[in-house]
Order: structure tokens, then C-alpha cells, then sequence
């Protein structure tokens, strides 16, 4: 069996998704597709149709048809068993058998395409294998993600235990009228219940760093907390007396402020040959603790402004130890990327195209493991009458990473005015909102010029006699979605 290509189409011959198997042009692809539904004859059953050079083995699937394209030697019976494995897929990864569904999962159904085929033959898999390979589940990690479940209530009971003594050892000091015990780093804010929320937005400016040798921001110590502290309520009740009278307030506690600080982003030198990294991080975490999901998406764009550099080679170097899933371009020899790391085109004489962006790798990481996340977020509060002392600490856990514009998002209750900044390492605002606003989650979002998964274009070779070329290359990671519930 030689299986070419593997497409979902509507009954109109439109790909939605489509995995080509075999050295084939879009065109060429586009072509079969939209002369499939003109081969069947309406009124009769069948499940394949030929044409003299390829046959189609199809299945309809509501308003849409799975359909692989095959030689017309291939063994029929084996196209149909094949068949029914990437119907049964499909139903894997999205909830309705709708167009909009299918191109919303479709990298995954592509990562399960190439798992059931390899260069146009059929691997012996079952569904439960397929689902396995592309989930990467270990027995091993199931067990170790138990072991340090476990582990986390029990410093959590022990957490809470250490709490109820602290409070009742103030309780005691306070009845005896001596002087409670210290909270080291905590002050005191009064709070007061009530649904509206209003946000403190707390800018983290990184020191300017030398232009000779940049190193990675570090936080010296286990990390660098945000303190609120209590002045008394005159400071309150006079900023939101000039908010009343249409003053905008903003208070800055910084060494320095931020148009002094801010560090501008020097001009992208671009050469024949640029290459832009680009990571995108989605993440989730719970109020006490726990990553409920955390989602990662990286991908290569490749840009070429010179004719003469169009037949290439990119050298990848992968230092992710994550276990990140790593996809080629159609285009891209796969067999030459897993033997040697380096991307090329399947045909060698072909070059790549001139004067715009072209994705040619890309990688996924989805993982609940919580020493991935890199920039932690913890809260500490401490209720005392009508007050309430917090302690908040961010740490970035991923040393090789550096941070920039980080902006942490924090909502509090309505009617307590403007909390009381004790301490702050950058600068803080703090926003009221509109009565009828909707609710506001902790958020946090930055910038990096390094990208989380290590992965990096070291040396870019001509295709005829393998002489290096000048690169240029622009790294970014952002953030898309980083919430704390």
C-alpha cells in the first residue's frame, strides 16, 4: 500500500485538513480534492472511486468525507482498514464532525495522521496506541505526579497548622496587652467584604543592563515579595478625595521611575537570511496552588529578501529536555531533520520562497507539571480585626529565562480605597473600577527575548557546497493567557 495523502474535505472537494504523505504540491492536492465529489456517481454505495493515476478511498462522515488518496496498485482491502482507523481519529480530537471543529483541532488530527502512516505506508498501531503516543502518558509519571500530590497536601495541612498557631499566639498577645509577634515583611491594609473588584496593576522594572555581556535577571534569594503595609486612613480618604474631584492619581514607590527605567529595544539588524522564534505560553493555576494546565506553542517563520540564499539549510540546535512535540513543515525533509537536526527542502533543487514569512518548524508542550511553570506567583495574608496584612511573592523558576514588562494583575474587594504600599521593588497603580465591571482574575503578563524551550537556528549552510551564511535571527516569548482562579 502506498497511501499519498490524507484529507477531511467537504462534499463540495474543499480541504479543510489535509496530510500529504508523499512529495506533493498544494495544487496538486487542491486538485484531487475538488475533483473527488465530480467521480461519484449519484444513487450507488460505494466507498472508492478511481481515476487513471490515483484512487480515492472515502468515507462520508455527516457533511464531511474522509478520504485517502492511494495508487491504484494498492491493496484495497488494507486502504479500507486504514480508512476506518482515521475515521475513528477524528471523533479522538473534536466534539462535532463540523468544519469550524476539524480546523480548530487540526494540528492535532495531523499529529495522529502521521502516527497511523510514515512516507505513504501503514504503521502497525492501534486507537489506543495512537492516543497514547501523542498524549507522551507514562506510567512513571502518573506515579510521580501522586508521590508529590501527596507530598503538597501534607505541607499544606501542615501550612494551615503553622497558621492557626501564629493567629492564636497574636490572639493570646493581645489579650495579655503585650506587643503580638511579628509577621516578618507583612503589613496591614483594611479590607471589607463586597463583590466589585479593582485591580492593582505592579510593573516590575528589570535593572538596565550593560551592553557588553547581558546576564539573566535573577531574584537573589528565594524571591522578592510586594508588601502592604497601614498608614492610617488619612492617606486613603485623601487620594479618593482627589479622585472625586477628577484628579488622576498615580503613586510611585520605585528607586526610579519608569520612563527612566525602561530599557527600549535596540533596531533588529536583518540580513539576506532572518528567522523569527516565537513562543506563546497559555497557563492556568489555582488560588491554592496546583497548575491546572499549562500550553506552549513555538514555531520558526523563515524569511529570505535575497534570491541567491534560497537553497538552504537551517541547523537546529534542541536543548529542551521537557519533552517537547516537534512538527516540520509538509515541505521539509523529515528524515533529514531527525537524522541531523537541519532543515531542508524534500527536493534539494527547489528553493524556498523569496521575500515572505514561511512556518518552517514548529513545537507543542501541554504539561500540569508544576516546576514548569516559570514565574510563580504566591500570596500570604494574614486577617487581624478589620485589617488585613499581605504578603506577595513572585519567583522565576526558569534560571535561563529573562523577564521583561512584567505586569502582575491583582484584584481586591470594592470600598477599601487605595491600598498601603510598604514595600515594592518597581512600581505600582492602582485603578478603581466601574461598579458594574466584570470580574477581574489575577493575571500576569511579560516579555522575553529567550525562548522557554531552548530551542535555537545556531548555523544556516548553501545547499551546493554546504559554506555557511549570515543569519539574523529575533526570539520572542509572550504570554497569551496566565491566570490564577
Amino acid at each position: 500500500m502506498v497511501l499519498l495523502a490524507a484529507a477531511v474535505c467537504t462534499k463540495a472537494g474543499k480541504a479543510i485538513v489535509s496530510r500529504q504523505f508523499v512529495e506533493m504540491t498544494r495544487t496538486r492536492i487542491e486538485g484531487l480534492l475538488a475533483a473527488f465529489p465530480k467521480l461519484m456517481n449519484t444513487g450507488k454505495q460505494h466507498t472508492f472511486v478511481e481515476t487513471e493515476s490515483v484512487r480515492y478511498v472515502y468515507q462520508p462522515m455527516e457533511k464531511l468525507y474522509m478520504v485517502l488518496i492511494t495508487t491504484k496498485n494498492s491493496n484495497i482491502l488494507e486502504d479500507l482498514e486504514t480508512l476506518r482507523l482515521f475515521s475513528r481519529v477524528i471523533p479522538e480530537y473534536c466534539r462535532a464532525l463540523e468544519e469550524n471543529e476539524i480546523s480548530e483541532h487540526c494540528f492535532d488530527l495531523i499529529f495522529a495522521f502521521d502516527e497511523i502512516v510514515a512516507l505513504g505506508y501503514r504503521e502497525n498501531v492501534n486507537l489506543a496506541q495512537i492516543r497514547t503516543f501523542t498524549e507522551m502518558d507514562s506510567h512513571e509519571e502518573k506515579v510521580f505526579r501522586a508521590v508529590r500530590e501527596t507530598q503538597e497536601r501534607e505541607a499544606k495541612a501542615e501550612m494551615r497548622r503553622k497558621a492557626k498557631e501564629l493567629q492564636q499566639a497574636r490572639r493570646d498577645a493581645e489579650r495579655q496587652g503585650k506587643k503580638a509577634p511579628g509577621f516578618g515583611g507583612f503589613g496591614s491594609s483594611a479590607v471589607s467584604g463586597g463583590t466589585t473588584a479593582a485591580m492593582i496593576t505592579e510593573t516590575i522594572i528589570e535593572t538596565e543592563k550593560p551592553k557588553v555581556a547581558p546576564a539573566p535577571a535573577r531574584p537573589s534569594g528565594p524571591s522578592k515579595a510586594l508588601k502592604l503595609g497601614a498608614k492610617g486612613k488619612e492617606v486613603d480618604n485623601f487620594v479618593d478625595k482627589l479622585k472625586s474631584e477628577g484628579e488622576n492619581i498615580m503613586t510611585s514607590v520605585g528607586k526610579r521611575s519608569t520612563e527612566a527605567a525602561k530599557v527600549l529595544a535596540p533596531p533588529i539588524n536583518m540580513e539576506s537570511v532572518h528567522m523569527k522564534i516565537e513562543e506563546k505560553i497559555s497557563l492556568t493555576c489555582g488560588r491554592d496552588g496546583g497548575l491546572q494546565n499549562m500550553e506552549l506553542h513555538g514555531m520558526i517563520m523563515l524569511h529570505i529578501s535575497d534570491e541567491k540564499f534560497a537553497r538552504i539549510r537551517l541547523h537546529v540546535e534542541n536543548e529542551d529536555k521537557r519533552g517537547v512535540q516537534l512538527q516540520t513543515h509538509p515541505n521539509v525533509d523529515k528524515k533529514l531533520f531527525t537524522a541531523e537536526s537541519q532543515i531542508g527542502l524534500k527536493n534539494p533543487e527547489k528553493s524556498f520562497p523569496i521575500n515572505s514569512d514561511v512556518g518552517v518548524l514548529k513545537w507543542r508542550l501541554q504539561t500540569t507539571e508544576e516546576s514548569f511553570i516559570p514565574l510563580t506567583i504566591n500570596c500570604w495574608p494574614s486577617e487581624s480585626g478589620n485589617s488585613c496584612d499581605v504578603n506577595i511573592e513572585y519567583e522565576l523558576q526558569e534560571e535561563s529565562l529573562e523577564l521583561n514588562d512584567v505586569i502582575i494583575t491583582i484584584p481586591l474587594p470594592s470600598g477599601v480605597g487605595a491600598p498601603v504600599i510598604g514595600e515594592i521593588d518597581g512600581e505600582y497603580r492602582h485603578d478603581r473600577m466601574p461598579e458594574k465591571s466584570p470580574r477581574v482574575v489575577p493575571a500576569i503578563s511579560f516579555i522575553s527575548k529567550k525562548n522557554y524551550c531552548n530551542i535555537q537556528v545556531t548555523k544556516v549552510t548553501q545547499v551546493d557546497g554546504n559554506s555557511p551564511v549570515r543569519f539574523s535571527t529575533e526570539t520572542t516569548f509572550l504570554v497569551d493567557k496566565y491566570e490564577i482562579l
